[in-house]
């Protein structure tokens, strides 16, 4: 999957999920146009390079999320080939440790699929822990959903 044309990678279903995304906005897009302008500055240069990293969170359709300055596009796939290798050779519950700022409690949930316990500590607020608790995932979707995205950075 893909975030504005960048790299993403959604882990839950539709209404509680938790996505690691480097959107890519484009200048030529119409809103994007309209934004830079109100903010003064050319579209170009509002979009930027698109390498700023972001963690998002749905929980019951109340949606937060925040930057992660300076994140490499080696840490996200760090944790993509983790938690890939988890549900690879796990026959139970695992965990993934994506850093400071997220941890992926997993636990099987069914044939084949996993339920997830997102932990998720913004950065600027490392008190403010998110938590977000998954329906049942399943393995095989996934899996495609993790090579997808180790894919687009590759």
């Amino acid at each position: 999957m893909s975030a504005g044309g960048g790299p993403a990678l959604f882990i839950g279903t539709g209404t509680h999920y938790v996505a690691l995304v480097r959107p890519r906005l484009d200048p030529s897009d119409e809103g994007v146009r309209r934004a830079a302008a109100e903010a003064g500055v050319s579209a170009e240069e509002f979009a930027g390079p698109g390498d700023l990293w972001a963690v998002l969170v749905e929980r019951d359709g109340d949606g937060d999320g925040f930057e992660l300055p300076g994140v490499r596009d080696s840490e996200p796939a760090g944790f993509a080939e983790r938690l890939r290798a988890g549900l690879a050779g796990a026959s139970g519950p695992f965990t993934v440790d994506g850093g400071a700022v997220l941890r992926l409690d997993a636990r099987p949930a069914g044939e084949a699929a996993y339920a997830f316990t997102a932990h998720v500590s913004p950065p600027d607020d490392p008190e403010g822990e998110l938590t977000v608790e998954t329906g049942p995932v399943p393995v095989a979707r996934l899996l495609a959903d993790l090579d997808a995205f180790l894919g687009s950075l590759a």
